[in-house]
């Protein structure tokens, strides 16, 4: 029995450095997330067995299915970063990242830079399916780098051992603001055998219930949608199920702020609260009164029981949905 099921739609939590660390997926996968994927790993720094990043491949027990996502283009160091993920238990996927288009990977031929150079990337694609011994081999890619040769770029994928593809519709030169082509990811399912699934600006049960129809993807990868909302996975399941709310409660929001809080200090240590505080701003973002001054307060405590108190006072308001 294989560990994803695409027979039916899968809703997946997208890596977003800085953002989808332990904790979050922690939250996230209680929301119904099919699949969670860590945070962009250095392939050289897992190579070199960088403590911080051991740290980063570290799981929730809830977290089945996991996904780690790696970065790289020197084929005897990504060898040597898939062989240290084999000696790891409770990892079904490594995905290999062909789409950051932050300047410091560029510049290192990695993320959507592999994209300038198509036979690295195949290359690269083959020597993960080479030597891991997970279940799958995945790969995040854009449309292109400066434009658009996304069928190409899919069906290099395919032919070199992806076993499914998360498609982000937009090029490396459209970063995050350029309007996301869906057209294009409906071009790319329509050419490959290969699951697809569907990501960029999927924000709302009823965006994603659309993409899913119009680009025929097998799933939606979602990033910042659920960064400060982490029941979006639930709201989406229920709408395009048709069964339960698709709304959420001002006591939810304040029992997941709460919870999340928890484990960030958990996980981190005191500084875990100050690593929150972004977390705090997306959570108080909308539909809260005196959102604006409580993000000021927050940026200036440190301890991390003061930060929870004043947390759970200010998220105890109604919700204004």
């Amino acid at each position: 029995m294989p560990t994803l099921d695409f027979s039916k739609p899968l809703f997946a939590l997208a890596p977003l450095a800085g953002f989808t660390d332990l904790p979050f997926r922690s939250v996230v996968k209680k929301f119904g997330a099919d699949l969670t994927v860590s945070e962009m790993i250095s392939s050289n720094a897992l190579a070199f067995k960088s403590k911080k990043t051991f740290k980063m491949l570290e799981k929730n027990s809830l977290e089945t299915p996991y996904s780690i996502q790696i970065a790289g283009s020197d084929q005897a160091v990504i060898q040597r970063a898939v062989e240290l993920l084999n000696e790891r238990e409770g990892i079904d996927i490594i995905d290999l990242n062909c789409g950051c288009p932050a300047p410091k990977i560029v510049n290192n031929l990695q993320g959507s830079s592999l994209l300038t150079d198509l036979p690295r990337m195949a290359e690269t694609i083959r020597t993960i399916k080479k030597y891991s011994n997970k279940e799958y081999t995945s790969v995040k890619m854009r449309l292109g780098f400066d434009s658009k040769n996304h069928v190409e770029i899919a069906k290099l994928c395919e032919e070199n051992g992806a076993d499914y593809i998360a498609v982000h519709g937009r090029t490396k030169a459209g970063k995050y603001k350029a309007p996301v082509d869906y057209d294009a990811i409906k071009e790319i399912k329509e050419a490959v055998s290969i699951p697809v699934l569907a990501n960029g600006d999927i924000d709302s049960p009823q965006k994603a219930k659309w993409v899913l129809e119009h680009t025929g993807a097998d799933g939606v990868m979602i990033g910042r949608g659920a960064v400060g909302k982490p029941w979006m996975f639930q709201l989406m399941k229920n709408y395009i199920n048709g069964s339960g709310d698709a709304t959420v409660t001002s006591a939810l929001i304040q029992e997941v702020v709460l919870e999340h809080f928890d484990q960030m200090v958990a996980h981190y240590g005191d500084h875990g609260a100050i690593i929150f505080r972004k977390h705090l701003h997306t959570y108080s973002k909308a539909g809260y009164q005196g959102a604006s001054k409580f993000r000021d307060l927050v940026n200036r405590i440190e301890n991390p029981s003061e930060m929870r108190d004043v947390s759970q006072e200010f998220f105890a308001q109604e919700y204004n949905f």
